[in-house]
C-alpha cells in the first residue's frame, strides 16, 4: 500500500548539487593532501596511494555525513 509520501525533488536536486560541488572540494584537498605529505616525509607513490586511500575514505565518510545532514534540513520526501 502507498504510505502517502511523495519525493521532494527540489529539495533531492538541492543536496545533490551542493554534495557534487563539496565532493569536488573533499576529494581534491584529499588527493593534494596525499601527495604534500608523501613528498615531505618522502614516502615514495606506494606511501601515497597509501595515503590516497586512507584520505578517499575518509572524504567518503564526510560525504555521507553532508547528505545525511542535508537530507535532515531539506527532507527528500513529504507528505501527499
Amino acid at each position: 500500500m502507498a504510505t502517502g509520501r511523495r519525493i521532494n525533488w527540489l529539495n533531492v536536486l538541492t543536496v545533490t548539487s551542493a554534495a557534487i560541488l563539496i565532493g569536488a572540494e573533499v576529494f581534491g584537498a584529499a588527493f593534494a593532501g596525499s601527495w604534500a605529505i608523501a613528498t615531505l616525509f618522502d614516502l615514495g607513490t606506494t606511501g601515497q596511494r597509501i595515503l590516497d586511500v586512507a584520505f578517499v575514505l575518509a572524504g567518503l565518510v564526510v560525504m555521507a555525513q553532508f547528505v545525511r545532514f542535508g537530507n535532515r534540513i531539506e527532507p527528500f520526501t513529504k507528505r501527499a
